[in-house]
């Protein structure tokens, strides 16, 4: 009889063991780190770090600097909001407003710093291992306009990253 018991004990114990790692694999993690891929490509590099709050929405910044010299803009910081209206958390298709902080360089070639806030809708997609492939395309008002500079900066992304 104490074998029976301690068996199903032993039994019983390691169900709940075997429930506790599935959870913990299920749970992908709030932390996000993302490369756009398309400006890289345009000689102008973006990492982005995301923290999700919960199953539909987001916080995070992007920083990019040029990596060619014959890009006007040549340093910029975009924190953004986004609400996700998928299936999974945190993903699916979304809406962002942000707010951009940059340098430019103008038709004088003097570097002038612009400011201003926009919107942006994408799609984010995310596989069982936690890579991550996003694409957006957004547009910001630029209030800091005039003297060459642009009146509006760009928000366009093709993303690969992970969530942790």
């Amino acid at each position: 009889m104490k074998c029976f018991v301690l068996f199903f004990l032993l039994l019983i114990s390691q169900g709940f063991c075997l429930q506790a790692q599935e959870d913990i694999q299920d749970y992908p993690g709030d932390n996000e780190l993302k490369i756009n891929a398309a400006y890289l490509l345009g000689g102008f590099g973006e990492i982005t770090y995301e923290r999700i709050l919960g199953d539909d929405s987001a916080f995070g910044i992007a920083l990019g600097f040029a990596l060619d010299n014959s890009i006007d803009y040549r340093f910029g910081t975009i924190p953004y909001y986004r609400l996700y209206f998928g299936n999974k958390r945190a993903s699916g298709f979304f809406v962002e407003g942000n707010a951009g902080f940059f340098s430019e360089r103008t038709f004088e070639s003097d570097t002038k710093f612009g400011a201003g806030l926009g919107l942006a809708v994408g799609s984010k997609f995310i596989t069982k291992r936690n890579w991550i492939a996003e694409v957006f395309f957004g547009l910001g008002r630029n209030f800091s306009s005039g003297d060459g500079q642009s009146d509006v900066y760009p928000r366009v992304g093709i993303l690969i990253g992970k969530r942790y």
